[in-house]
């Protein structure tokens, strides 16, 4: 018995304002929480945009209370150095966990400890990582007092449990049949999951990653415990080093208006950045989904 569209029962009218109530309901809502972000990028693009001048990303911060506070140079490239080595520690530790608990561990009791750690982990504020790095390796005077890689450790204990749980969701992802041909064929599991398993999950993997590393980018707490501040420009990782977020917490108390701008203009410069992460991982994420 086929069924017809003439069978259907009309929608009734009850029906029908029960959606465009809720429909309402959840536009209003969208709304109502674009209206801080709106409120925010318009004041940010307004104190900031016009501080975006070439000697801004070219020059470092004077320090000196008269006359030029100089730029943002020594920030903007010390934040992407130490997130960067945050990087190289978090995404290759994350991935690996991901892989143990997808492909080995699965329901075990280890396992389901292991996530419960890293549940709690997601939830622990930021500022809790910087002062575990500050009392285990700070005052510990392990390979100095404040330096920077101290703070790549606080932003990859920040980092970790986001790539976890992600790479865990996008290796579950991957159809079991794929394993199992690769497994009937003769290949070992490792073989099966660097071929056939990390392949497959590439850009979910990258798309977690790089929101990861977008949460790292924007925090200020751990590196207030580690890392301490330099004007200079420096590569070195093994000293202090000047960020973005420490440089705005600094500028934003000063009494002078110049150095005040700056902080607005290094706000907006450290939103840019994240919102091209961010961009990013959608690009990468539309097109995994189109392939």
């Amino acid at each position: 018995m086929s069924i017809t569209a003439t069978s259907l029962a009309p929608i009734s009218g009850r029906r029908r304002r029960t959606d465009k109530v809720m429909r309402g309901l959840l536009l209003g809502g969208t709304i109502l929480a674009l209206v801080p972000l709106v409120l925010i990028l318009y004041y940010l693009i307004k104190n900031g945009a016009s501080k975006l001048t070439g000697s801004f990303f070219t020059t470092d911060p004077t320090g000196s209370f008269f006359g030029n506070p100089g730029g943002a140079r020594s920030a903007i490239l010390g934040s992407l150095e130490i997130v960067a080595l945050a990087t190289v520690i978090a995404i290759p530790i994350g991935i690996g966990v991901a892989l143990y608990l997808t492909e080995y561990g699965k329901d075990s009791a280890f396992a389901n400890i292991v996530r419960y750690f890293i549940d709690v982990m997601t939830g622990v504020p930021s500022i809790v990582f910087g002062l575990f790095i500050y009392i285990t390796l700070v005052l510990g005077h392990v390979g100095g007092n404040f330096t920077a890689w101290k703070g790549s450790i606080a932003l990859a204990l920040l980092m970790l449990p986001i790539v976890v749980r992600s790479a865990e969701v996008v290796l579950l992802l991957v159809p079991s049949s794929l394993r199992e041909a690769a497994l009937a064929l003769g290949a070992p599991r490792w073989r099966v999951i660097t071929r056939v398993v990390l392949p497959t999950a590439t850009p979910g993997l990258v798309t977690g990653s790089l929101l990861s590393i977008a949460r790292g980018m924007g925090e200020t707490a751990p590196l207030l415990f580690t890392v301490a501040s330099a004007f200079a420009l420096t590569g070195n990782l093994g000293a202090q080093m000047n960020t973005l977020p420490f440089q705005i917490y600094n500028d934003i108390q000063s009494p002078r208006t110049a150095i005040v701008d700056r902080a607005w203009a290094e706000a907006l410069t450290l939103v840019l950045i994240i919102l091209i992460l961010n961009v990013i991982a959608r690009i990468v994420s539309r097109r995994s989904r189109m392939a």
